[in-house]
């Protein structure tokens, strides 16, 4: 392994400490590697080193590359240098990336507290957005954000339809940063149907790290399940940046979005709604449109077939087909000729 440290701002005192692991040789599968940017918390007056290392190692552990960004802080985190910073440091990561052996589409960032802000902000206002984003107890609402920093913005505000999926997890009783700061982000998420996992732990206090007693005091009241977000959100990033395979990364089983009702061009990821009201895309699924309504059975009696779509109108085409088993075999085609027609 590699580990660099590059100054990106020395009068600011901003870093990005670069953990790279070995491709090629006996890693002879690993031609490059997915990575997290790691942004530790500390209320933008300080970066926690508590939830630097500790937390990219574990990602270190499970295949990825690790860096980690400690921005500006006191009187230099006013608004926007801190997503200045984070645009600094993924502009270094992307242009080193075919040296540092990274896959520049499949850089994730995991923050915490206001570290949390500030990979929020990321994901949904930065020139360079991540490809996804752990979120650990974060501030996102704007009153929590003023306590932080008078300057710094509010996140929900800005979800919008290109915000990538996010993994949430928090504490009902953190009484530093409330909970409703994770709510108001799965609730603004949910809005434009980006894809979330979220974990909000029974009890225990703000600014946990990986939850372990090798971060924390051994009286401190939190379930031990806390520490699960660790392996959860490896096993979620694996999921929608892709598994390591033979070949690279194999294709994500989790998609940015729940459906693809905004993409500009339609897929079997576009809601049964939306693609039945298109009559370019319903000639496009003529033959396979047969299929299921040989195949599929009415609900009720009396209910014709476009009753029954109708009335499964907000899930997905792909959804339906895979759980009836109708053209499985046909997907990637149908996708193609799809692709053809556009989303209106």
């Amino acid at each position: 392994m590699k580990i660099q440290t590059i100054q990106l701002d020395e009068k600011r005192n901003v870093s990005l400490t670069a953990y790279l692991l070995d491709v090629g040789g006996e890693f002879r599968q690993v031609k490059r590697r997915p990575a997290v940017m790691v942004i530790p918390g500390g209320g933008y007056q300080f970066c926690s080193d508590r939830e630097a290392d500790p937390v990219a190692m574990a990602y270190l552990k499970a295949g990825f590359d690790a860096f980690i960004l400690r921005y500006s802080v006191k009187k230099n985190a006013v608004w926007p240098a801190p997503l200045e910073d984070y645009d600094c440091a993924m502009e270094m990561i992307l242009e080193h990336a075919k040296e540092w052996a990274v896959i520049p589409d499949k850089i994730a960032v995991a923050g915490f507290s206001a570290g949390g802000h500030l990979a929020a902000a990321a994901a949904t206002m930065a020139k360079h957005r991540p490809a996804a984003a752990v979120l650990g107890y974060p501030v996102i609402r704007e009153d929590t954000a003023h306590e932080c920093e008078a300057t710094a913005p509010g996140i929900p505000e800005h979800v919008d339809d290109r915000t990538c999926p996010c993994f949430l997890f928090a504490t009902r009783t953190d009484t530093v940063v409330p909970v409703q700061n994770t709510i108001d982000m799965i609730n603004a998420l949910n809005r434009y149907g980006i894809s979330f996992e979220c974990h909000i732990y029974g009890y225990g206090p703000h600014g946990f790290s990986t939850g372990d007693h090798s971060v924390q005091s051994m009286d401190t009241i939190i379930p031990d399940r806390a520490q699960n977000w660790v392996s959860d959100s490896i096993q979620w990033l694996k999921d929608v940046l892709g598994e390591f395979a033979a070949d690279g990364l194999a294709a994500p089983v989790c998609k940015r979005k729940i459906n693809a009702d905004l993409d500009a061009w339609m897929s079997l990821d576009c809601t049964i709604a939306r693609i039945f009201g298109n009559p370019e895309a319903r000639k496009v699924l003529s033959e396979v449109i047969d299929q299921m309504e040989e195949k599929i059975e009415p609900f009720a009696p009396g209910m014709t077939f476009e009753d029954m779509m109708e009335a499964l109108g907000k899930m997905p085409l792909r959804t339906l087909l895979a759980e009836r088993s109708i053209a499985i075999e046909q997907f990637e085609k149908l996708d193609s000729l799809l692709g053809k027609v556009p989303n209106i």
